[in-house]
Formats: C-alpha cells, structure tokens, sequence
C-alpha cells in the first residue's frame, strides 16, 4: 500500500484517483491518518487535482485539532491503494529544536497509550450518545451563486470541482448557468444541507479553495426544510 511519493506530481495523482470516492483516507471522520498523509505533502495540490485539493483544504482546516484526531499515526505505506509503494522521502532532521515549529499542523509530544485509549474511549462515548439522539434533522435548502474570474474560465470543470466537495449532511442538487454579463456566466447550484452540521461559511471557505476557477461565492437563496 501507498502513494508513491508524495512529493511528486505522480505522487499526487495517485492520492487525487483514491480520493475520488472517498471523504478521508480512512473511515468517515477525519483520523490521524489524514494527519499522516498530510504532513507528507509539500504543500496544496493544484487546482486540476481537484479531489485532493478539496481533501487538503479540508484537513487543513483541523490544524489546531490535531493531537484529538482519532486512531494512531502509521507509516505512509499503510495508507493508500493496494499495489502502489510508499516511497515519500523524510522530512530532513531539523538543525535544530526551533525548526520544530516547521510542522503545517505545529509540533505536539507524542502521546502515551494511555492517552490515546482515553480520547478514543471519549470519541466513542461522544458518538453513541449523539447517536440517540431525536431522530427529527434540521435542514435546509440553499441556492449558491459561483462565480468564475472571467469568460475563459472552464465552467464544466468549475461545477466538477464544486461538486466534489462530500461533507456528511451535505447533498448537491441541479445546477446551471446564467449570464452575469460581457459574455461571463456564473454557476448556480443547489443543496439539501443538515443545519448541525454544514455552515455556509464551511461551503464558502470549501469552495472559494478553488481559487484558479471561482472568484467568490454568494448565497442566492435560504429557505429551512
């Protein structure tokens, strides 16, 4: 199992076709495994990976949370597609201890066993008791006006790229496009969201990440379910 190197546009390819049906490298919340595999990167896919980029911005997006992210961290060639080699280079040995704070998540002590079985037990206790909840879901439906930078911009691959944003609660709708002038359109798309669960400043921030395509991102209508 792995990637290949993530260091190298083939690297990333490979991670982009895994992500393509998948939210997280492993399970269904993001997981030290999704800290492993980050941290191994250079820095953010380009935009035509756009299924690792959205993961990537996502994940980022965790940085302050990174020591309570459920599981452990396993070695790169774990993670990934069966028949594929891990073969990331290391990070350099730092030169000294102030080139710790070079990590993207920042530096944490390693945790004991002891530690990680606690917040694993918390997690689980968290979970089963969300689990009992009401069955009765908030909801709400959103039209979102995207935007492109100009009449050149590729439109069918600006909605690919939007729709490949897979949140839990989230669930994309029609689609289409309308003149916005001098010959620009803007993408227009619809979506059932869970109120406890997806924000539109989370979709805006998700979505604006594709900065090579969407100029900006404004809610056209709100109304709850």
């Amino acid at each position: 199992m792995g990637f290949g190197d993530l260091k190298t546009p083939a690297g990333l390819k490979v991670l982009n076709d895994f992500l393509t049906d998948k939210s997280y490298i492993e399970g269904y919340v993001p997981s030290q495994a999704d800290v492993a595999v980050f941290d191994a990167l250079s820095g953010a896919p380009p935009a035509d990976l756009c299924h690792a980029l959205r993961w990537y911005n996502h994940i980022k997006s965790y940085h302050k949370e990174k020591g309570s992210l459920p599981g452990v961290k396993k070695p790169l060639g774990q993670y990934g597609p069966a028949g594929v080699q891990d073969t990331t280079k290391a990070a350099p040995a730092a030169a000294d201890e102030d080139d710790d704070d070079i990590d993207l998540f920042g530096s944490d002590e390693e945790e004991d066993e002891e530690t990680i079985r606690i917040k694993e037990e918390r997690l689980a206790t968290y979970n089963a008791k969300k689990s009992k909840k009401p069955a009765l879901i908030a909801k709400s439906s959103i039209l979102l006006d995207v935007k492109p930078w100009d009449d050149e911009t590729d439109m069918a691959k600006l909605e690919e790229c939007v729709r490949t944003i897979q949140l839990d609660g989230l669930v994309w709708g029609q689609s289409k496009l309308l003149p916005v002038g001098y010959g620009i359109k803007k993408l227009q798309i619809a979506c059932v969201v869970e109120d406890d669960k997806v924000g539109t400043d989370q979709l805006e921030e998700l979505i604006t990440a594709f900065e090579d395509f969407v100029q900006s991102m404004d809610v056209a209508a709100f109304n709850k379910i």
